[in-house]
């Protein structure tokens, strides 16, 4: 109290009253926060009492919430004909009493990846996700953005990426995101990418591993390899190499790797039981669209477990992820026949809104980080041994089995 009493928090009748120049607001998705009007700045924890509250409950009947031109949320009062900023709920607000959550928590569906990310903050982390324009990588990218993190969409297509910067923005506008050039079916982009980003002199504690290529007709890079080995694996080994540095000084770190329960209807050894380096990037007649990409599937969980094995001494974690089986997303967008058949299983099939990730926050505070793809968790360097393993969504795994260990 001595502290509080200096520093002139303790002039108020109520604990849960508010200082002076404080104001007490809540986000989209009813999560209570602080503004300090004097300092400029906001926290989620109540400056007296240092809880974190949320709000209970549906709004009053006849009041709608929206957000302005400037990305705050207000009130319509539509019965009393009224707007307001303050949130009529705050009356009812709980505390948030959070647990460590286990391997044992479960998510469903229908969790949005904003609710996965709820009441977290990830203001000043740096995160790259590659192929960030479309599907799981744009809803990863937003969900970073949105908590606050500096958020780098790392794509070729440098329209698309600019249309997706322009469509978080204006869901927050003060979101700290960008997009990057990177074309992984060429070396050459990747190590200029990776430049570029050196320069900027920033940290880098999350790298999602998102961008691939399905069901492409055969053809080489103009490195000489074979499209989807290189777009799917070799691309992304080349760059975490070139950022290993980086992560290395920005630990704790974490690199996803997204890679498919199809890995296992493939091998890249011969008869003999060598690894045989023409099956990764076959001739043309050798070639087949889906066990190409599964062989590119199987390299990336290969690499992640290797990668997890030399770093984590470091602080820098690795995991790979399997995305859940026929999930809608434009990666078929190849070939007509798997348009069709993603197009005919949509009904069934988990919506990509309900999928992503929730990472270490900071170096003290190790959380659990949830991979959620369908039912997926991952954990973090915690003493719960699940880094540097992938995982699949829990249906899956068997007691006693090594299913979720490859």
């Amino acid at each position: 109290m001595a502290a509080l009493r200096y520093a002139g928090l303790d002039d108020t009748d109520s604990e849960d009253e508010l200082p002076p120049g404080w104001e007490q607001r809540t986000t989209k998705d009813g999560w209570v926060y602080y503004a300090n009007h004097a300092e400029e700045k906001t926290q989620w924890e109540h400056p007296k009492t240092g809880k974190r509250k949320r709000i209970a409950g549906d709004l009053p009947y006849g009041w709608e919430q929206e957000t302005d031109e400037n990305g705050q949320v207000f009130f319509v009062d539509h019965i009393n004909k009224r707007t307001t900023y303050l949130d009529p709920r705050l009356a009812f607000t709980v505390d948030d009493n959070p647990t460590k959550p286990t391997s044992r928590q479960r998510y469903d569906g229908g969790t949005t990846a904003m609710e996965i990310l709820q009441g977290r903050d990830f203001t000043g982390k740096v995160v790259v996700v590659t192929g960030a324009n479309s599907g799981i990588g744009f809803e990863t990218a937003k969900s970073f953005a949105l908590h606050g993190a500096h958020v780098i969409l790392a794509c070729r297509n440098m329209t698309r990426a600019n249309e997706a910067v322009s469509q978080i923005l204006g869901e927050w506008h003060k979101a700290k995101v960008e997009a990057m050039t990177l074309d992984l079916a060429l070396l050459r982009s990747v190590q200029h990418f990776a430049q570029a980003f050196k320069a900027k002199n920033v940290s880098l504690h999350v790298l999602v591993c998102n961008a691939a290529a399905f069901a492409l007709p055969w053809s080489l890079t103009k490195d000489g390899l074979e499209t989807t080995f290189q777009v799917n694996h070799l691309g992304h080994f080349y760059l975490v190499q070139l950022l290993q540095d980086v992560l290395c000084r920005s630990a704790p770190a974490r690199v996803v790797v997204v890679s498919s329960e199809s890995h296992r209807f493939t091998d890249i050894n011969d008869s003999s039981g060598k690894l045989d380096f023409s099956r990764l990037s076959p001739s043309k007649s050798d070639y087949w669209a889906m066990l190409a990409y599964n062989r590119s599937k199987l390299c990336n969980i290969l690499f992640s477990n290797e990668l997890h094995r030399r770093l984590s001494p470091r602080g820098v974690t690795s995991n790979a992820v399997h995305p859940g089986n026929m999930m809608y997303s434009s990666i078929h967008r190849n070939w007509w026949v798997y348009t069709l058949l993603f197009t005919l299983a949509r009904p069934f099939t988990k919506s990509m809104v309900s999928k992503w990730i929730l990472l270490p926050q900071t170096p003290s505070v190790c959380h659990y980080g949830h991979v959620h793809f369908l039912q997926l968790l991952v954990s973090c360097s915690d003493g719960s041994g699940l880094d540097g393993r992938i995982l699949r969504p829990v249906k899956a795994i068997r007691k006693g089995s090594q299913m979720h260990l490859d």
